[in-house]
């Protein structure tokens, strides 16, 4: 069996990981969760629930950064703070009384 090129890359590595949980929590069927008695759950559906938007939300971070490392990829943009939120500016002052 062959490794892939990037198999050393920790994006790689990253998407398989998250992949797999996102794997284990859709398994889960936190849906029949709620048709049991509360006191007979394994785990709580939202929590479940909660956990794969965190999970799918983290590998479309990781498709985004791999596709920006790509050559020809899309160029990366500086993150830019509104100018009320630039730290070179200071808070604004009370008129004193």
């Amino acid at each position: 069996m062959s490794t892939p090129d990037n198999a050393d890359d920790p994006l790689y590595e990253l998407r398989i990981e998250v992949g797999i949980e996102l794997t284990e929590v859709r398994r889960s069927h936190p849906e029949t969760e709620m048709d049991l008695p509360v006191t007979d759950w394994l785990f709580d559906p939202a929590d479940a629930e909660r956990e794969e938007i965190g999970l799918r939300g983290l590998l479309d971070a990781v498709e985004v950064l791999e596709e920006a490392a790509r050559p020809g990829g899309p160029p990366t943009r500086p993150v830019r703070c509104p100018p009320s939120m630039s730290p070179s500016t200071s808070p604004p002052t009370s008129p004193s009384t």
